[in-house]
């Protein structure tokens, strides 16, 4: 006899999906994921942090975004040790860099096929998969971050056509972007892109063209720095005088009401939060339990968005 359909609603486990539903490519997530970056901060306590990735599956998280560059691997090594095949989570990695130990900044760029290829393989090891659900092309379009130099310019097409082929050989599941400009999303739809990753927040709100498109295509969003970041010229959605206010008026945090703006602001924005603390972890998943009415939501929207383009060499 076939098992009963599952709720939209729930995981896997029966946990109630933080922010409700959403869409990842052909899968439904929560809204409300977790960026695993912030697990580097637990290198030197392995079971910390294991238990925070368990806690995330029973807190109804099932999406989980990574990266082999994250700690060179050793976040990776964590999900496959924490996370279970009967946990049903999406684990979505990206490639396009390297960890870079001894240079100036902890990454270098990897954009040529062959170094997009090794990538892949490195995740499907260091994550103990036979097929990655997802992998995200982090380039250097636009947003903060490094810019793309000498052979490291490549042109998209070369990159789309590695990732199709391995999409073909069923070792990565959908396709996604990074750091990628209105024209080069428009350019790589017919490749089949399931998702976004662009820097936005309630303050930087650039890209309000490219997350129409990706709505229209049924494309998720999912942006990084979703409350600013501590680099010079990144404005914090924290430090907002709208968001305080809302934030007191609320009897939640600053930090909750910038996450919760973006689940408002469009249907298919997915959040991947990160942090290394089980209570900031907790406080992260109860952002969907934050209703922002009509006047709310205007005060918010009236705040002017700051252009904000951080880029290294």
């Amino acid at each position: 006899m076939a098992s009963p359909a599952r709720s939209p609603q729930v995981t896997a486990s029966g946990a109630p999906r933080p922010g409700g539903p959403g869409r990842l490519g052909d899968r439904t997530v929560s809204r409300i994921g977790y960026g695993a970056m912030q697990l580097e901060r637990l290198h030197g306590d392995r079971k910390a942090a294991v238990a925070l990735l368990r806690r995330c599956v029973e807190l109804g998280i099932d999406h989980i975004d990574t990266a082999q560059f994250y700690g060179n691997g050793f976040v990776n090594d964590l999900i496959r040790e924490a996370v279970r095949p009967e946990d049903d989570v999406v684990v979505v990695s990206k490639v396009g860099a390297e960890p870079d130990p001894g240079g100036p900044l902890p990454l270098r760029l990897a954009q040529r096929p062959e170094q997009l290829r090794a990538a892949v393989e490195d995740n499907l090891r260091t994550l103990g998969m036979e097929r990655i659900p997802l992998v995200n092309l982090r380039r250097t379009d636009s947003g903060p971050g490094l810019r793309a130099q000498g052979d490291q310019i490549v042109p998209l097409d070369d990159q789309l056509a590695v990732l199709t082929e391995l999409r073909d050989q069923g070792k990565i599941g959908g396709i996604g972007l990074s750091s990628v400009s209105l024209d080069v999303l428009r350019r790589a739809l017919p490749a089949g892109i399931a998702c976004v990753q662009n820097a936005y927040s309630l303050l930087v709100r650039d890209d309000e063209d490219l997350l129409g498109l990706c709505r229209e295509e049924g494309v998720a969003w999912v942006p990084y720095f979703p409350l600013g970041s501590a680099f010079a010229g990144m404005p914090k959605v924290t430090d907002e005088t709208a968001v305080r206010a809302a934030a007191d008026e609320l009897g939640a945090t600053p930090a909750q009401v910038g996450l919760a703006w973006l689940l408002h602001h469009a249907p298919n924005v997915l959040l991947i939060p990160g942090t290394a603390d089980p209570a900031h972890l907790e406080a992260n998943v109860a952002v969907g339990g934050v209703a922002l009415d009509e006047a709310t939501l205007a005060a918010l929207d009236a705040v002017p968005s700051r252009s904000a383009d951080v880029t290294f060499d």
